[in-house]
């Protein structure tokens, strides 16, 4: 069973977001941005880079007066016939994106049915994805991924979770104790990336941020070669503040 997570930037991004959305769409033939500060209740200062990101990723379009309509990414979300391969599409638009970004392979991973999976991922040449060398289903412990997903647990779901998947020394970095382990997880600020410095692989370091749009237990996460570490903090901001369209598309 998940606890309620503590609100985090990209939470309160997506909420003002959705506000912003259910202000453009109850005016079919556009409306402003005054309007909208006025009818969602956000300052300008909160409003103007919201209207960026939904303009980039799609979400709304500004038409000849300069007034907000409809956009096309929100009227394939919208519709019922094919909407979680739009979804799909989407996230993984939004993944390439940050992918160039942060100059790392990203990934979506969901905690479903008692188990980590990774949904999406983007990579690339430059940007090559983590060897998955032990499952990751396996190394919820280990990696950054499964301690993100590990956090939203309360202590019942942990404890399931690491009897059906006992911790295993992956690298000399792994936690293996699970009370060690719980109080690092729960030492953990919801809105801090959750780090893995060479704990799941030598070689490697990661980083996680949770995303959670209602019941969903989730995280977007990035790797990065160990020679790379030197960027890891900086990646991971970078990552923690685009997460909000990711859990924009899942929440809508």
């Amino acid at each position: 069973m998940a606890l309620k997570p503590e609100p985090t930037a990209s939470n309160h991004s997506v909420q003002h977001a959705l506000r912003v959305l259910e202000t453009v769409a109850r005016h079919s033939t556009g409306v402003t941005d005054v309007q909208i500060a006025r009818e969602a209740r956000l300052p300008a200062r909160h409003l103007t880079p919201l209207l960026l990101m939904l303009r980039r990723e799609g979400y709304v379009q500004q038409v000849a007066d300069g007034a907000y309509v409809t956009g096309e990414a929100l009227t394939r979300l919208g519709s019922a016939a094919g909407r979680e391969q739009a979804i799909r599409q989407q996230v993984q638009q939004t993944l390439d994106g940050l992918r160039d970004t942060v100059g790392a392979a990203v990934y979506v991973s969901r905690y479903i049915d008692g188990e980590v999976k990774i949904t999406q991922y983007a990579d690339g040449p430059r940007a090559p994805k983590v060897n998955e060398w032990v499952d990751f289903r396996s190394a919820a412990h280990a990696s950054a991924v499964g301690k993100s997903l590990l956090t939203q647990l309360d202590m019942n779901g942990r404890r399931d979770h690491l009897s059906r998947h006992r911790p295993a020394r992956l690298t000399s970095r792994t936690i293996t104790d699970e009370r060690l382990l719980f109080r690092k997880l729960d030492a953990q600020p919801p809105s801090v990336p959750m780090l893995d410095l060479q704990e799941y692989a030598v070689g490697t370091v990661c980083a996680a941020v949770p995303i959670t749009a209602g019941a969903m237990v989730g995280c977007l996460a990035l790797s990065l070669p160990v020679e790379h570490a030197h960027r890891l903090r900086a990646a991971a901001d970078r990552l923690n503040r685009g997460a909000a369209p990711v859990l924009l598309s899942l929440a809508i």
